[in-house]
């Protein structure tokens, strides 16, 4: 199992064994995980003074906040792709990753309308003030579906923290994790992804559901 999910630690594995029937408590998981060397390196989180620490409004269902951002990454011939990436706070759930070589504002709409469809519409947006985010025609949309646009302070990632966090592990297990030679290849491992992150893999926030179980529990 943790050849397969590389990126997870004990905890994930130690949860995925029991929903597979596995009976083994933690503590022998713990040791047979540390036996074999699989332990993974500690992350070193950095500490933010008190004084700009801003509390993050958590949401109290699905589609109370969606959290938008990019990533970016290139091909093996040098050409630079982006990924927005769409997520709802509430359970984590990653509602739509869009791959393209340029993705203006009315990608994001396009995205956005497909999501209001499969999910129904959000009652906030989160983002940082990226041209696309602030822009005319997101502006009017969210006005057309009274949707609230919530833009978080410039240089404050941290009050975006739910979509940051996703956009390191998803840049740690499919952007740096593979090598793309045509964004067909690209979209093909981030669809194979998002089944994994939303179904299989469990959230230590959730109470070690997967995203789609949370869903479903609420």
């Amino acid at each position: 199992m943790a050849k397969r999910y590389k990126h997870w630690g004990l905890l994930k594995i130690h949860h995925k064994l029991r929903k597979q029937g596995e009976t083994a408590n933690h503590k022998r998981v713990r040791r047979l995980y540390r036996s074999a060397g699989l332990t993974l390196p500690r992350k070193l989180k950095k500490r933010l003074p008190e004084s700009v620490r801003q509390p993050l409004p958590k949401a109290t269902a699905c589609n109370g906040c969606w959290s938008l951002d990019f990533t970016s990454d290139g091909l093996s011939d040098g050409r630079k792709f982006r990924t927005l990436n769409v997520i709802d706070d509430y359970n984590r759930e990653v509602l739509g990753i869009e791959v393209d070589y340029s993705l203006p504002a009315k990608r994001v709409l396009r995205l956005l309308n497909k999501l209001v469809e499969q999910y129904g519409k959000p009652t906030r947006l989160r983002s940082d003030n990226g041209p696309e985010f602030i822009s005319q025609d997101l502006q009017d949309w969210c006005k057309e579906h009274e949707v609230v646009l919530h833009w978080i302070e410039p240089g404050k990632p941290t009050q975006n923290a739910y979509i940051e966090r996703f956009n390191g592990t998803f840049r740690r297990e499919v952007l740096n994790a593979n090598v793309f030679g045509s964004l067909a290849q690209v979209r093909r491992a981030v669809d194979a992804w998002l089944v994994e992150y939303n179904t299989e893999r469990p959230h230590q926030a959730l109470r070690f559901m997967t995203p789609v179980e949370y869903r479903q529990a609420a």
